[in-house]
C-alpha cells in the first residue's frame, strides 16, 4: 500500500517524524474515547439500575456507546476539523483544499463513518501506549531495585541486581516501545490512505470540482483572448501612429497632429476596453455596477478609421445585413477582424505608408465570411510569429464551429474565416 512504508527497515520508520505526529493523531482520538466513556459510565450504571430484561439493557447500553460518536460525526464542522487534523498530523493532500464543512448528507454520512474509525484505531492505539508506558516504566526499573526488598526505604541502598531476568526487562520495555511507534505508523498509514477515498470528495463531487476549473480556465482564456486582441491591437495602433507621426512632424504638421490624436482615440478604445475586462475580473456584482458593452461588427467603421490615422489603406468591402447576425457572433466577429488588423500592422515588414490592406465581410445564406489580405516581407513563418494572435482566432472560431484558413497567396497574407449562423430576418 503506499504511504505505509516509505522507507524500508524499522530504524527509519523510527526516526520519522511523521511516525510520532501519527501516534499523536491516534492519541487525539483515544482523548475523545475518554471522554465518550467518562459520559456513557453514568448512562450505563442508571441503565443497570434500571433492573430491565438483559436483552433490552444491552440495546439501550449500545445506543449509548455508539450513537454519540455517530451523531457527533454528522456535525458539518466535524469535517472541517477532521481535515485540518488529517493534513498536519498524517501528511494527506486533499483536492479541496482546504476541505470544508460537510455541504450535503453524503458526506456528513462519510464524516460520522471517519470520525468512529479515527475513534476506534485511536481507542485501541490509546490503550497499548497506556499499557506499553505503564508496564515499561515498571520493567525499565527492575535491575535498580534493591535485592533484598521491593520496597521504597529512606536508607536502601540501590544496586543492579545479578538475577537475569532483570537484565532482559528493559530490553522488553524497549521492545514494547518500538512495536508500539511500529504499530501507530502502521495505523496511521492506513488511515493517510483512506482518509481522501472518505473524507475527500465522491466521483461525481470530484466531476463537479474538475468542471468548475475547466469553466474557471476557459472563462481565464476567454479574458486572455480580449486583453490580447483589444489592449494588444490599440498598442500596436500608438505604435505605428507615433512611427508616422514622428517620420512627419516637420515636413507635415497637419498629418502628425491626425496621427496624435488617433493615438489619443486608440489610447482611450484601449482604457474602456481595459475596464471592461477588469470588471469581468472582479465580477462585482454590486447594484449598479456594470461593464462597458463589448464592440460588434457596427463597431468596425470605428476600428477602421483608427487604423487609417496611421497612415495604413484599408479597403472596407460589406456585403449583406451585418445587424440581423446574433450578438455573440457579431462580438466574435468584430474580434476577429480586429486581431486580423493588428497582424498586418504588426507583421506585413513595411512602413505604414506603403501598407494596404483589404477587408470584405460578406453574409449571406452560408454565413458570414470574413477574409483580410495584406502585403508581406518575408515567409508565412515571419507572419506567423510567436503570439497568440492567430491561435486566439482559431479559439474563437473553434467555439462558433466555423472554419480558418491562414496563409500566402503570391505575395500577399491572407485570413479567411467563415462562420456558420442563422441569420434573422425582420418581417
Amino acid at each position: 500500500m503506499p504511504g505505509l512504508w516509505e522507507d524500508d527497515g524499522v530504524a527509519n520508520v523510527l526516526v520519522r517524524g511523521a511516525t510520532y505526529l501519527r501516534w499523536v493523531y491516534l492519541l487525539l482520538g483515544a482523548a475523545l474515547v475518554l471522554a465518550f466513556i467518562l459520559v456513557d459510565s453514568g448512562l450505563v450504571s442508571l441503565l443497570g439500575d434500571l433492573q430491565l430484561p438483559a436483552v433490552l439493557t444491552g440495546i439501550l447500553i449500545a445506543i449509548v456507546v455508539l450513537v454519540p460518536p455517530a451523531v457527533l460525526g454528522l456535525l458539518p464542522a466535524v469535517r472541517e476539523v477532521e481535515g485540518i487534523a488529517v493534513e498536519s498530523l498524517l501528511g494527506v493532500r486533499f483536492e479541496e483544499r482546504p476541505l470544508g464543512p460537510a455541504r450535503t448528507w453524503p458526506q456528513r454520512r462519510r464524516t460520522a463513518t471517519w470520525f468512529c474509525m479515527h475513534l476506534a484505531a485511536g481507542g485501541l492505539v490509546g490503550i497499548i501506549s497506556t499499557a506499553v508506558f505503564g508496564f515499561g516504566a515498571v520493567l525499565l526499573a527492575a535491575p535498580f531495585r534493591s535485592p533484598g526488598t521491593r520496597e521504597l526505604l529512606p536508607d536502601t541502598t540501590y544496586t543492579i541486581s545479578g538475577h537475569w531476568t532483570d537484565y532482559w526487562m528493559p530490553l522488553a520495555a524497549l521492545a514494547g516501545i518500538v512495536v508500539l511507534f511500529l504499530l501507530s505508523s502502521a495505523t496511521g498509514a492506513l488511515l493517510a490512505y483512506a482518509a481522501p477515498r472518505v473524507l475527500g470528495p465522491t466521483p461525481a463531487e470530484r466531476i463537479e470540482i474538475l468542471e468548475r476549473r475547466a469553466a474557471t480556465l476557459a472563462e481565464r482564456n476567454r479574458l486572455a483572448r480580449e486583453l490580447h486582441d483589444s489592449v494588444g491591437h490599440a498598442l500596436s495602433l500608438v505604435t505605428i501612429q507615433a512611427a508616422a507621426a514622428r517620420r512627419v512632424l516637420a515636413t507635415d504638421p497637419a498629418f502628425a497632429e491626425n496621427a496624435l490624436a488617433a493615438m489619443e482615440t486608440s489610447a482611450r478604445a484601449a482604457l474602456a476596453d481595459l475596464d471592461h475586462v477588469l470588471g469581468l475580473l472582479r465580477d462585482d456584482r454590486r447594484p449598479g455596477s456594470q461593464t462597458a458593452p463589448q464592440a460588434t461588427l457596427g463597431d468596425v467603421t470605428r476600428l477602421v478609421e483608427a487604423t487609417r490615422a496611421g497612415g495604413i489603406t484599408v479597403t472596407v468591402h460589406r456585403n449583406g445585413r451585418l445587424e440581423s447576425l446574433p450578438a455573440a457572433v457579431s462580438r466574435e466577429a468584430y474580434r476577429i477582424v480586429q486581431e486580423g488588423l493588428t497582424n498586418a500592422i504588426r507583421h506585413a515588414g513595411r512602413p505604414a505608408d506603403e501598407l494596404d490592406v483589404e477587408l470584405s465581410i460578406n453574409l449571406d445564406a452560408t454565413g458570414l465570411q470574413l477574409e483580410l489580405t495584406n502585403p508581406v516581407a518575408g515567409t508565412s513563418s515571419d507572419h506567423s510569429g510567436g503570439g497568440r494572435g492567430l491561435a486566439g482566432i482559431r479559439e474563437r472560431v473553434a467555439v462558433l464551429r466555423g472554419s480558418v484558413e491562414a496563409g500566402l497567396v503570391r505575395d500577399r497574407w491572407r485570413l479567411a474565416v467563415t462562420l456558420p449562423v442563422a441569420v434573422t430576418t425582420k418581417g
